[in-house]
């Protein structure tokens, strides 16, 4: 029920295994194909050993996506990993998934830091992508520390800009012309490439006293630029993502935390605090689909400390080190770790652990491990995504009212139930426009049903069990 109670504000961050060709790992999703089951159940072999390795990658990485569109607010973004390998299959279904309109950009990560002399082809392989979709980003905080006012004009800061122009005298002979000082007399002649503006727009700036003259003829003038006429606070995010972000340093943070490195190639706190700085507002939610260390919850409580947000982090994690790496990191990156000069202070904070329970369907029928309680939650979810209501004594198969409809879940674990008058007469009781009820068997004819505004909905279970 993940997507009903969280598809309203959710950014993401999505770090899928790479297929590099050397790790193994399993497609663990339910299918119901025993051919496909036994073909994905398999743990992949290496590049060359295995064929099929690319398409269980997809495979495995389709419907994840999928979801994570349904999950994604309209104003959030996705940002996944990945390298060379898959990097041109994943663009292309992230497109069809996602849309081409909504590409924002292919970073480039540096994630080595010392060439790699290993590999055959004599090229290190010194970077990996970042697929972003979504919006936009926000862009770096446009730098304003040049800006003063050391004349007091009224018209507030102001800096220095260069007037000299790109142009030839072919190209654009507009902006070729002796620039003179009205006052002085001096002449600064014509650059070899012009000036930026043409005749008209140079005498309005002069007239506005805004420019800038030498002393000399020799010198170059320039124009006043004042704060209030930048066009925005942001600037553009370079797509090659930040400095000093590499796998080595995400490994010297899992040594201050653990005193060992528990896992290979890990991204740095930082890298992923940049990306939240660039996806996310103060109180948005953050996902990660494959947490692995818990990098994501680091980077989010770090950020949070930093700038005062109440940013919300949602950790998936289908591996059995979930609680003693996972949840264990983000234990100390919330209460502080290390040791003397070396000790972090704790971030402050808090989470919850789950674990998923039994699944609700095995084979397409109702799994016999899961309670009648569990179900009815379910059902009502699914159907309004409202919680489910009180139970009603007098009326035990009810699970609510939502828009003039009501529920009715209809289930005995050991017994099967048939939607005819009888049931009706002595399991309806709630008053509604329309009826969705949820049996075994229904022997109420399609005229019958629609006289009463039922939709029947046939109970998925193995009634050999019963």
């Amino acid at each position: 029920m993940i997507d009903g109670n969280l598809a309203f504000k959710l950014e993401k961050d999505f770090n899928p295994p790479y297929n590099t060709g050397n790790e193994g790992w399993v497609y663990n999703d339910n299918v119901n194909d025993p051919r496909i089951k036994k073909w994905l159940g398999e743990v992949v072999g290496k590049e060359g050993e295995d064929l099929s390795r690319h398409d269980k990658w997809l495979c495995m990485m389709y419907p994840r996506l999928k979801l994570m569109k349904r999950l994604l607010s309209d104003d959030g973004v996705i940002f996944v990993s990945i390298d060379d390998i898959e990097v041109a299959n994943l663009r292309f279904i992230m497109d069809e998934i996602f849309g081409k309109d909504r590409f924002v950009a292919q970073l480039i990560w540096k994630s080595r830091q010392n060439k790699d002399n290993r590999n055959i082809t004599n090229v290190s392989i010194d970077h990996e992508y970042i697929l972003c979709y979504g919006k936009k980003l926000r862009g770096c905080e446009r730098k304003t520390d040049q800006y003063k006012n050391p004349d007091n004009d009224p018209r507030g800061l102001w800096t220095s800009a260069n007037m000299v122009g790109l142009a030839t005298a072919e190209a654009r002979p507009n902006l070729h012309y002796d620039l003179i000082d009205p006052v002085t007399g001096i002449n600064y002649g014509r650059p070899a490439k012009g000036w930026r503006y043409d005749r008209n727009t140079m005498s309005k700036l002069i007239e506005e006293n805004r420019i800038l003259w030498p002393s000399t003829p020799d010198g170059r003038p320039r124009k006043k630029q004042f704060l209030s006429e930048l066009s925005a606070e942001y600037t553009g995010y370079s797509s090659i993502v930040g400095e000093n972000f590499y796998t080595r340093d995400g490994a010297n943070e899992q040594l201050q935390i653990w005193g060992e490195v528990k896992f290979d190639f890990p991204k740095n706190v930082g890298l992923i605090m940049e990306l939240l700085e660039q996806g996310t507002d103060k109180d948005s939610i953050v996902l990660d689909s494959f947490a692995g260390s818990g990098t994501t919850a680091h980077a989010v409580l770090n950020l949070n400390k930093a700038d005062g947000g109440n940013r919300q982090f949602i950790l998936i994690e289908m591996m059995d080190y979930a609680e003693s790496i996972t949840a264990e990191r983000v234990r100390r990156v919330i209460n502080g770790y290390g040791e003397g000069k070396k000790a972090v202070a704790g971030t402050g904070g808090a989470f919850s652990f789950y674990e998923l329970g039994e699944p609700l369907l095995r084979n397409g029928n109702i799994n016999d491990n899961v309670s009648t309680d569990k179900l009815r939650e379910y059902i009502y979810f699914t159907e309004t995504h409202q919680p489910l209501e009180a139970s009603r004594e007098e009326e035990p198969y009810y699970l609510g009212t939502y828009l003039s409809t009501a529920y009715y879940f209809c289930y005995e674990k050991d017994s099967r139930i048939v939607l005819d008058y009888e049931l009706l007469g002595a399991a309806v009781k709630t008053r509604a426009e329309g009826y969705v009820i949820y049996a075994d068997i229904c022997a109420l004819s399609e005229s019958q049903l629609m006289k009463y505004n039922i939709t029947f909905k046939k109970i998925p279970r193995d009634i050999t069990r019963i």
